[in-house]
């Protein structure tokens, strides 16, 4: 073997010190050279290690990427809006020390409403619908909708939920629609009838609920009900009412007694007093007593129909003494027989 000859197991120690030596030493190139270089003896050296060449050039790319500068890795503007957000900062520390942020809060509203709007999202557009007896503006001002107001920071459940508090509303929804508009529909609940207690007057819903003081003239001839928890009953009142036919014109209110029954009221102030069971028949027989002989003209104060096989009245004073004065006039028929 001569000097510049080497035999098999010194070519194959170089060409294993050369690769082991390239990967320590971080030199992929050299490596890989040294391997293809090396023939049969070569392959055999790097199977032996057990790192495929594959492998060995995923690690390096990965070991690439986190060699990448910090501003390739970072979002695109994050600078710019850092430096916003540190002077809006600055801006509303300020503020609040020279105490204008509550000059601002009462020209602009709450400040992230304030910006809100200024990016785009403020309400422009209000739509609403299922108004009958309210009017717009009264609508926003229970919902609270104001100019200062952005789209983004309202709360719809909220809103939702003070609408639904007034008694005119009986459900309410609320859509928020991007960027700027806004969707109400409600359902009002309609007036039914007057309800008189204590001395007030008060708009009431079919169900009872009270709606609202009496203060329009528009409801001033619904039908009027007295008497405590007589809200709750308005509809057996005018279910009377449909029974009375051509005489439900001259019935101005229905007082309840006692939570029991129903006592009427007519144009003329003659007070009718109905039974507490049967109430709508007493009232027909009522209706065909002043059809067929014209009761209600008569100087009387009251007709009592609580007894189903009778009718009492009650005269007023001047027809009382009226009747006292014919009484004793009136001549007397002889008990015996009289003198030829």
């Amino acid at each position: 073997m001569t000097a510049g000859t080497l035999g098999p197991a010194a070519l194959q120690t170089r060409v294993g010190s050369r690769l082991f030596g390239g990967m320590l030493a971080g030199e992929p190139r050299l490596a890989l050279a040294t391997v293809a270089a090396g023939g049969r003896t070569a392959s055999a050296s790097a199977a032996m290690v057990g790192l495929p060449q594959t492998r060995r050039t995923k690690s390096f790319a990965s070991r690439a990427s986190v060699r990448l500068p910090i501003e390739r890795r970072l979002p695109r503007g994050l600078g710019s809006l850092l430096t916003l957000a540190f002077f809006a900062v600055v801006g509303l520390y300020g503020a609040a020390l020279g105490g204008h942020i509550d000059s601002f809060r009462a020209t602009y509203g709450e400040p992230h409403h304030a910006l809100a709007r200024l990016v785009g999202l403020g309400i422009d557009h209000v739509t609403i619908s299922g108004i009958a007896e309210l009017t717009e503006s009264e609508v926003l001002a229970a919902a609270g909708i104001s100019p200062k107001i952005s789209l983004a920071f309202l709360d719809a459940a909220e809103v939702r939920r003070r609408l639904e508090s007034v008694p005119m509303i009986r459900e309410a929804s609320v859509r928020k629609l991007y960027p700027s508009e806004l969707s109400i529909t409600l359902v009002e609940r309609e007036p039914y009838a007057l309800w008189q207690r204590n001395g007030e007057l008060f708009v009431i819903a079919a169900d009872g609920t009270v709606i609202d003081l009496l203060n329009d003239a528009r409801f001033a001839n619904l039908p009027l009900v007295v008497g405590d928890h007589a809200n709750d009953r308005s509809r057996e009142y005018l279910a009377l009412l449909e029974a009375a036919g051509p005489l439900r014109n001259r019935i101005r209110a229905g007082a309840l007694v006692s939570g029991r029954r129903w006592n009427l009221k007519l144009d003329n102030g003659v007070d009718v007093r109905l039974p507490e069971t049967g109430a709508a028949a007493a009232v027909a027989r009522l209706a065909s007593l002043e059809r067929d002989h014209r009761i209600l003209d008569k100087d009387i104060l009251t007709i009592d129909l609580r007894m189903p096989d009778r009718v009492a009245v009650r005269l007023s004073e001047e027809a009382a003494a009226a009747r006292a004065d014919m009484l004793k006039k009136k001549p007397k028929m002889p008990r015996g027989g009289s003198d030829i």
